[in-house]
């Protein structure tokens, strides 16, 4: 059977990880998943061990993260958190946590600052550091205690712990306290990190409504959508989301599809066709019939794919977490052998034994490891902000060094995601300017994209007094009398309603098809235009070895065509909804080259759940809307495709660096350690070994601002 678990406070990536494989391991449980993004845990667990399962997790969660809240969920109530409901990405504790570090930062810096410059005594300068070293690192220290005592010796806890009490043993005080001052911050920025991605989910609650309008017993309530049942009747009107799936049996009205399909013109609907929860409802009042239950309809569907989407992309595991894995029970067994069995081997000696194992427990600390790599991370996320490229984590940054398949949406991204008139083709001896201005004549009133692209054309003033009998033809277009003449500005059913003689328009874009009087006057073509660096963006990412360039969208088969054949680009999928978008990805990401990446570049509400799904999601920043800016990995804030080459380039050169960072450290400490454990190298060359080489990685580190 299977159970969800809510884990409130959980926001360690390394402790969730740990959770999940504790749990996974225990008798009964057949498969154990935790979702970092919704603080859940779901198992499938036997029967037989049902009635225990609950307390066994309560004990391994709070082994791990005693602050951490742990409630079952009831399924089938189970409602996802509202966008007001939701964590901040900065909330309470963080705050508490960021009073903390702070304090024990400054009084850090005054013991220091008392020491160099006031030259005060030794118990004086001990006494300011180890009070700063308590309220920075008592958590750390206490954690260690705990798990020793749980059987989890080697981790970063005991790694932190045992390094800053040798320096303090051996004498290095303000080291000791440096030490533990940088991993705390590092593991609050990981907490920010974390927080800030579920709040980029809790954000694309914006298109789950909050109520619906129901006809029960000839009275229109109000109530939940998850109230309402398949086969009720509810009225939306102008101004409001559609809160579920169903089929319209009164009213005509225009639907900004935006949410869904991507595209910028709305969608008229009529009597029998479909309508889609998430859609907002611009102009009529809609009586619909309901098909689809809420968890069913097309809103929390999306919602739901971002969710699971993201549970798929697990957070890539602290680097020094993994590295003192291994590292750590390696050198704390190290010092131990070097302190104590020389002496037992060779007879006396153990105060300088023992003062060689503190010294290699010192140079061990992974310090420079600590610092540069995250400061190597974010000042190759500053390099690419400087470029118009925001990286909202050093993982996604580390990504794009790997990223052989990228995917583009079309409307906002590869194009404009602005109508603009692009063609006008007059005939029957009327001008470009007469079939304009006509066109204008009959719009004037509209406030249809279509209509605002054409005024936008025309650019002047209008004389709505000449203008009459005004209607406008859902489904159809507009009719009016400018004037003496008769107008027509439609397509091509509304032409042939009026049994106008016309040319069709072969040409790729939206057609308004113009006639006065009855006669065929001409057809203005209207088109997203393609972005001017669209082309140059494509060609440049196949240059640095972007082995797939692929587009989806929600648009038809022939303007998707033609756009793909304009920039050249490998594939394209036309006509797409969001969840057969997530499909495409997933299909794509099943034939990329193992150990490659694939990277998905889009805007709209709707590109959410494919952002969410790809190794690296990547929205346009400028026009995009603000749930496909949360959900994504990285944004383009120029709305420049072309600077996605910016960002791998500010990727690899930062991979570059870590990668010296990782060698020069680990090279120089291998050698200080060698030269500690035979005695040459003592108390400041083991400061050097550490403190040095920290130095020496971060002016490295450096190195990417310059990019």
């Amino acid at each position: 059977m299977k159970r969800i678990f809510l884990l409130k406070g959980l926001d360690c990536p390394n402790c969730s990880a740990k959770i999940e494989k504790e749990v996974g391991e225990l008798d009964g449980v057949q498969s154990s998943v935790v979702n970092l993004m919704k603080q859940t845990l779901t198992i499938n667990v036997a029967q037989t061990a049902a009635d225990t399962i609950a307390s066994q997790i309560e004990t391994i969660v709070h082994s791990h993260e005693p602050d951490v809240e742990v409630s079952e969920i009831v399924q089938e109530s189970y409602i996802p958190e509202k966008k007001q409901e939701a964590n901040e990405s900065y909330n309470n504790e963080d705050k508490k946590l960021t009073v903390r570090l702070a304090t024990g930062a400054a009084i850090y810096a005054i013991g220091m600052a008392l020491t160099v410059f006031a030259k005060v005594p030794l118990p004086i300068e001990l006494a300011f550091l180890i009070v700063s070293y308590v309220i920075l690192g008592g958590d750390v220290v206490w954690q260690a205690v705990r798990n020793i005592s749980k059987g989890r010796v080697f981790d970063e806890h005991f790694l932190m712990s045992v390094s800053t009490i040798g320096a303090f043993v051996i004498g290095e005080y303000p080291e000791a306290v440096a030490v533990m001052l940088f991993y705390q911050v590092g593991e609050f920025f990981q907490s920010l990190a974390v927080e800030r991605s579920r709040k980029s989910i809790s954000d694309l609650m914006d298109i789950r409504p909050d109520c619906a309008t129901v006809r029960r017993n000839g009275e229109l309530i109000t109530i939940s959508p998850e109230s309402v049942a398949i086969g009720e009747i509810i009225i939306v009107k102008p101004g409001e989301k559609i809160p579920l799936d169903g089929v319209v049996l009164d009213g005509d009205s225009m639907l900004d599809t935006r949410a869904l399909t991507g595209e910028s013109v709305p969608r008229s609907v009529h009597k029998g066709d479909e309508a889609l929860s998430g859609c907002m409802n611009q102009t009529g009042v809609l009586t619909i019939k309901t098909t689809k239950a809420f968890g069913e309809s097309t809103a929390s569907k999306i919602i739901d794919l971002v969710e699971n989407a993201s549970s798929r992309k697990a957070p890539t595991e602290n680097f020094i977490t993994t590295f003192a894995r291994y590292y750590t029970p390696v050198v704390v067994i190290l010092a131990a052998i070097l302190a104590i069995l020389p002496p037992i081997l060779l007879g006396g000696g153990w105060t300088e034994w023992i003062r060689r194992g503190f010294v290699f427990l010192v140079v061990s600390c992974p310090c420079a490891l600590v610092i540069s790599i995250p400061l190597t991370f974010f000042g190759g996320i500053g390099a690419a902000s400087k470029r118009g490229v925001l990286v909202k984590g050093s993982n996604y940054l580390e990504a794009l060094n790997n990223v052989s398949i990228i995917v583009f949406d079309k409307t906002g991204t590869l194009t404009k995601g602005v109508f603009n008139v692009t063609d006008i083709l007059p005939a029957n001896g009327f001008s470009k300017e007469q079939v304009l201005e006509y066109a204008v004549q009959a719009e004037s009133f509209s406030n249809h994209p279509i209509a605002k692209s054409i005024l936008s054309a025309y650019g002047k003033e209008i004389d709505q007094s000449v203008i009459s009998d005004y209607k406008e033809i859902s489904g159809y277009g507009i009719s009016a009398m400018a004037g003496k003449k008769k107008v027509y500005a439609g397509n091509t059913k509304l032409m042939d309603s009026e049994h106008v003689e016309y040319t069709a328009c072969e040409k790729v874009g939206t057609k308004v098809y113009v006639a006065v009087d009855g006669q065929y006057a001409g057809c203005i073509l209207i088109t997203d235009e393609v972005k001017p660096d669209s082309k140059k963006a494509v060609s440049d990412l196949k240059h640095i070895g972007v082995e797939k360039t692929v587009m989806l969208t929600g648009d038809d088969e022939k303007i998707g065509k033609s756009v793909a054949e304009e920039l050249q680009l490998d594939e394209y999928y036309a006509q797409l909804f969001p969840d057969q978008k997530v499909e495409k990805v997933e299909l794509l990401d099943s034939k990329k080259r193992q150990g490659s990446k694939l990277a998905f570049v889009g805007d709209g509400i709707n590109d959410a759940p494919v952002l969410a799904r790809a190794d690296v999601g990547i929205a346009m920043g400028g026009l995009g809307s603000d749930a496909a800016i949360e959900a994504a990995d990285v944004v383009l804030m120029t709305d420049e495709p072309s600077k996605l080459v910016d960002a791998i380039d500010v990727a690899k050169a930062t991979k570059q660096i870590v990668m010296q960072n990782i060698v020069i450290a680990l090279g120089i400490k291998s050698v200080f350690l060698i030269l500690g454990a035979l005695g040459i190298a003592g108390m400041w060359e083991a400061v050097f070994g550490d403190v040095g080489v920290t130095i020496i990685a971060v002016l490295n580190a450096m190195r990417i601002l310059k990019k």
